[in-house]
C-alpha cells in the first residue's frame, strides 16, 4: 500500500514538474513497470540524443531501489551492453548509496549527471573505460556515433514510419486477400450447378 501511494505521488509530481531533459510514465496498467526517457545534455557526446529507460519497481520499494536499466543502446563506461547501469544510489548500503528518501526524479537526474560525467574509476565496461582515460577523443567519437546510430530523433522518426508502413501494408494484404476469395452466392450456386 506504501508503494502504490508513494509512487502515485512521484508520478504525479514528475508529470507536473519533471527535471529538465527527463520524462518519466506508468508502462501499461502496472504501477510497478515505468518508462522514462533523458535527452542527452548539451556539449556531450550524448546530446540531443533520446534515450530510453526501463523501471522496475520492487515489492519493498522504498526500502530498496528501483532497478533501472537503458533500453536504447548507448556507449558510456557505467553502462554495460544490456543497459544495466553503475551508480551508486541505485545500490542498497553498505555497498550502495540509496535511502528512502530518494526519489525516482533524483535517480533519472543522477543517470542523467552520469551521461554527462562518467566516472571511468568505476566501470562496467573496462574497455571504454579506458578509451575515457586515456583516449578521451577517441571516445567522443565513438559516444556521438552511436547516439546518432541509436538515440537520433531522425533514426526513431524513420523507424516509426516504417514500423507504420508495414502495419499499413499488412493490413492492405490482408483486405486484397479477403477481397480476392470472396465469391459471391449466384458464383457459388452456378458452380454447384454446372
Amino acid at each position: 500500500m506504501q508503494r502504490a501511494s508513494r509512487l502515485s505521488r512521484e508520478l504525479a509530481m514528475l508529470s507536473t514538474e519533471p527535471p529538465p531533459g527527463v520524462s518519466c510514465w506508468q508502462s501499461g496498467a502496472r504501477l510497478d513497470e515505468l518508462r522514462a526517457q533523458i535527452i542527452g545534455a548539451a556539449e556531450t557526446p550524448y546530446e540531443k540524443g533520446i534515450f530510453d529507460l526501463e523501471i522496475i519497481v520492487p515489492e519493498r520499494y522504498p526500502f530498496e531501489p528501483p532497478k533501472i536499466r537503458f533500453l536504447t543502446p548507448i556507449y558510456h563506461p557505467n553502462i554495460d551492453s544490456a543497459g544495466r547501469i553503475c551508480l551508486d544510489v541505485l545500490k542498497l548500503p553498505p555497498k550502495g548509496a540509496w535511502r528512502p528518501s530518494l526519489n525516482i526524479s533524483t535517480l533519472l537526474t543522477s543517470i542523467q549527471l552520469l551521461m554527462a560525467e562518467p566516472n571511468p574509476d568505476d566501470p562496467l565496461m573496462a574497455d571504454i573505460s579506458s578509451e575515457y582515460k586515456y583516449n578521451k577523443q577517441l571516445f567522443l567519437i565513438n559516444a556521438k556515433e552511436w547516439t546518432e546510430k541509436y538515440a537520433s530523433q531522425q533514426k526513431r522518426a524513420l523507424e516509426e514510419k516504417t514500423n507504420q508502413n508495414e502495419t499499413k501494408t499488412t493490413s492492405e494484404s490482408v483486405t486484397q486477400k479477403r477481397k480476392g476469395s470472396t465469391v459471391s452466392k449466384k458464383e457459388k450456386k452456378s458452380r454447384l450447378d454446372s
